[in-house]
């Protein structure tokens, strides 16, 4: 189904990305910044790791728009797009929100995100059914993503107060996640 974030992105970033370029090309790239991800959170290079960040992220929107726009879904996009996510964010949690937040926080978010994923595969290999994307789990991707930015907008530019924003962000993000799980009836 195509939602409006898709309809805005079809008409302002898409056709800045070439039409050979698939979604599951952007996917791989994604899983290709990950180690830079982390190289830069782990060297305390947190300029570099921000825009990367940010650019790794936004990745995560602009594949699903082009698979639902382009009619380019795949079975291996539906399975290692959302795999791209939890790792990209799992990463950043183990790194940043431990550092600089809690470690409890970092390691309630890692374990959701493992269980979503262990789920999503069990009910997919012992039930054969499909689970696609829905709303609680976007909103979640997006209130990680923007709780990791946060942390890091506080860091680069010496803000205290976007570590608070920050742990409201991943602690709504962590609601949304337990809708998720009981919407894929996971729990």
């Amino acid at each position: 189904m195509i939602t409006l974030t898709d309809k805005i992105l079809a008409r302002t970033v898409l056709p800045l990305v070439p039409k050979w370029v698939t979604p599951n090309a952007v996917t791989w790239f994604r899983f290709a910044t990950i180690p830079f991800v982390v190289y830069f959170f782990a060297m305390e290079q947190y300029n570099a790791g921000l825009v990367l960040f940010l650019v790794s992220a936004f990745s995560d929107v602009v594949d699903g728009s082009m698979a639902r726009t382009r009619n380019q879904i795949t079975e291996w996009g539906k399975t290692f797009d959302p795999l791209a996510d939890k790792l990209l964010i799992g990463v950043a949690a183990l790194i940043l929100v431990s550092r600089f937040l809690n470690p409890y926080l970092a390691a309630t978010v890692i374990s959701i995100e493992f269980f979503i994923i262990v789920s999503a595969y069990y009910r997919r290999r012992v039930y054969k059914v499909q689970i696609e994307a829905e709303l609680s789990g976007k909103v979640k991707m997006v209130l990680q993503s923007l709780g990791i930015a946060s942390i890091l907008v506080g860091i680069v530019y010496g803000i205290p107060q976007f570590f608070v924003i920050a742990s409201y962000l991943i602690y709504l993000a962590i609601v949304f996640a337990i809708i998720s799980l009981v919407v894929y009836k996971s729990i």
